[in-house]
């Protein structure tokens, strides 16, 4: 399911994305109404739009994302 997909089903939810990562996303958690987004997506969009290394894909997303709560609703985050 894509994120436009996700976002007419649940239009009445407020779901939480994360910036520039919209085509990282692969699903919803029902539950609690989290977005679930793919690792690896995330990191190949970064290489791929920011010019980043692997590595340097890995390290962001591991300081500034990964480990950031933000409520009840924090995306999930999944390695395929």
């Amino acid at each position: 399911m894509t994120l436009l997909e996700i976002l007419e089903v649940y239009q009445d939810e407020e779901l939480l994305m994360v910036d520039g990562f919209d085509e990282a996303v692969i699903g919803v958690e029902a539950l609690k109404m989290r977005l679930v987004y793919d690792i690896n997506k995330m990191r190949t969009i970064l290489v791929e739009r920011d010019k980043m290394t692997f590595e340097e894909a890995m390290d962001f997303l591991d300081h500034n994302v990964l480990g950031s709560y933000v409520g009840e609703q924090t995306p999930i985050y999944v390695e395929i």
